[in-house]
């Protein structure tokens, strides 16, 4: 079955894919539940006779970079990054595609250029540990740098995908057209 813009409505997706997907969700929701207990903890030490612990902040803070770097990669294969649509409603279905392949060739290079600078500072900063964790830093860049590099496979794969199969028709789109 095609959609709108030439390509297919179902999109049936390798399993190595779902296995990474499933592994980078699971690494953002572990590190979204550790900042959640980790921001309870903090409010609750303002209500208790004892000292404070600084390293419940830090660590929530990089548990915010990780979950955010993290899923990126899964917002490219699931078409659920930020996207101008404006294109979408374009009726040339070339169109459409050179726009789309455009657009996730740029997303591959961005993010292959912010992988790489993921791992420069993963190899500089060695001998740099955070404040209150005593973490190396190298173990603070490593999840964005996969998540990066993630983004750049899948920015990669989308454009060759559109440029071969063309694009598919938005999922669960409500828009009445006029026949």
């Amino acid at each position: 079955m095609t959609g709108a813009h030439g390509g297919t409505t179902a999109r049936r997706r390798p399993a190595w894919i779902s296995v990474i997907t499933k592994v980078e969700l699971g690494l953002a929701a572990t590190a979204l539940a550790v900042l959640f207990l980790l921001v309870l903890v903090q409010a609750a030490q303002r209500y208790l006779p004892v000292s404070g612990w600084s390293w419940t902040g830090e660590l929530a803070r990089f548990c915010l970079v990780w979950v955010t770097f993290t899923v990126a990669g899964v917002l490219v294969t699931t078409d659920s990054h930020i996207a101008l649509q404006l294109v979408d409603n374009v009726k040339n279905p070339k169109v459409v595609r050179f726009v789309r392949v455009l657009a996730s060739a740029i997303v591959a290079v961005i993010g292959a250029g912010f992988a790489a600078e993921a791992w420069e500072l993963m190899s500089s900063q060695g001998q740099l540990k955070s404040p209150s964790l005593r973490m190396p830093l190298t173990f603070l860049y490593l999840f964005p740098f996969l998540g990066f590099l993630s983004t750049a496979i899948r920015g990669a794969v989308a454009a060759v995908v559109f440029a071969v199969r063309g694009v598919p028709a938005p999922v669960g789109t409500t828009e009445v057209r006029p026949a």
